[in-house]
């Protein structure tokens, strides 16, 4: 996976979310196993474990493998590894841009950013969308149509925690469960089952971005969406919630001619290449 940062800097890797999945779903034998590893009693077995105190001594070395520097977040003992992953940075340490001509990062990320076209396709944790089936919601996704699509793809070093993008009017809440199922191997010997990772969403309004839409995808395993109660009035930089550990995506997506991204992020995501933005960070303009 190619990264750049904002000055420029070519980044080439795989990280090691990408090699595990990449080890689960390129095989018979790694399929298997995630059908294994995504029943119920598995999954609830995982989250369980990651919640003890026990699993914290997995944080050093996780510290160390993925270089997170410390000093930035809150000094606090962990109870268990799932609070270490949900762990609070310091205000000064994600700076939020509060001019509200800018359009900022809800979160930690690597960001692409595609055009909103009719039954354009695009990948989100190995699964394959369209906006409608994103939100099983044909109707919701014409509203976009001819807009901008922003894909904030987090990794386990990042910040798991997403804040509003700007004041808005709540108007809709959503919540889609996941689903994993066979699909015969003659017709899709390439990826023989299928996926659709949790995912809740918000449908948002203000005068300047319209009808806008922020959602979360969690992971199927022992990943989970945390969102905070709210009221039907949000605010710019407003915690909105955080992930527990597995790995997660925001998302976000404007109507037309509603922002403008900054070119070097359009001229990234043209190349195939992921912009690693911060929370609060600007990424464009708000028309």
């Amino acid at each position: 996976m190619r990264q750049k940062t904002r000055d420029g800097q070519l980044i080439e890797f795989q990280d090691t979310q990408d090699k595990v999945l990449t080890l689960l779903y390129g095989n018979l034998i790694g399929r298997c196993f995630v059908k294994v590893l995504t029943m119920p009693w598995i999954s609830k077995l995982g989250g369980a474990v990651l919640s003890t105190k026990l699993s914290t001594v997995a944080i050093p070395s996780f510290i160390r493998n993925n270089k997170i520097d410390m000093s930035q977040f809150e000094d606090v003992k962990y109870a268990s590894y799932n609070e270490f992953f949900m762990r609070k940075i310091k205000p000064e340490a994600r700076p939020v841009d509060m001019n509200p001509d800018h359009l900022i990062s809800p979160s930690d990320c690597k960001l692409t950013v595609l055009p909103v076209e009719k039954d354009g396709r695009f990948m989100i944790k190995q699964t394959p969308y369209t906006l409608q089936s994103l939100l099983k919601n044909e109707k919701e996704a014409e509203h976009y149509l001819g807009g901008t699509l922003c894909i904030f793809r987090l990794t386990v070093d990042d910040y798991h925690r997403y804040c509003y993008v700007d004041d808005a009017e709540v108007l809709e809440k959503v919540q889609i469960p996941g689903v994993l199922h066979t699909v015969n191997p003659i017709a899709n010997d390439v990826l023989p089952i299928y996926k659709e990772n949790t995912r809740e969403y918000c449908v948002l309004f203000n005068e300047r971005l319209k009808r806008h839409l922020m959602m979360e995808v969690g992971a199927l395993m022992v990943g989970k969406i945390v969102n905070h109660p709210t009221d039907k009035k949000i605010k710019r930089a407003q915690e909105k919630g955080h992930f527990m550990f597995g790995g997660s995506t925001v998302i976000m997506v404007f109507e037309k001619d509603t922002v403008k991204i900054d070119e070097d992020i359009l001229e990234n995501s043209r190349n195939d290449i992921e912009t690693v933005v911060r929370y609060g960070m600007k990424i464009g303009e708000i028309n």
